[in-house]
């Protein structure tokens, strides 16, 4: 089982950009599909963002597309989140999840029951 730590999270403002990074122990990234999710308060934890294996495929939520981008280092056994451009609606808890699996379709990639490891989470709050 790999463990998932998240760093990065922090209070900015509307329009800010921020950095989440997720490092793993245990075992190598690179054997690993990733994600993140969130969950804001008062609501079901949603997709974010995936990548694959190889790196070659990232999938986003609908409402982060264009504004969040997913990378991997498998060197430094990290994944990270680039958010830019945020926004109020973008506070939550952001949690990074691994899942040993591959499939061609974008849409396995936002699935919660595919990822077996989940990191404890880090906090964003956007004010306005």
């Amino acid at each position: 089982q790999v463990q998932l730590v998240e760093s990065g999270g922090g209070l900015v403002q509307a329009g800010d950009s921020l950095r989440l990074s997720c490092a793993a122990s245990g075992r190598a990234l690179s054997n690993y599909a990733l994600g993140w999710f969130r969950q804001g308060p008062g609501k079901e934890r949603e997709f974010v963002a995936a990548i694959s294996l190889s790196g070659g495929r990232t999938t986003y939520g609908d409402s982060v597309k264009d504004r969040f981008a997913i990378s991997r280092d498998n060197a430094k056994n990290t994944v990270s989140l680039q958010m830019n451009n945020l926004k109020p609606e973008d506070t939550a808890v952001y949690y990074c999840a691994a899942g040993s699996f591959y499939s061609a379709s974008s849409t396995y990639y936002t699935r919660e029951d595919v990822y077996k490891s989940w990191g404890q989470g880090t906090q964003v709050t956007v004010s306005s």
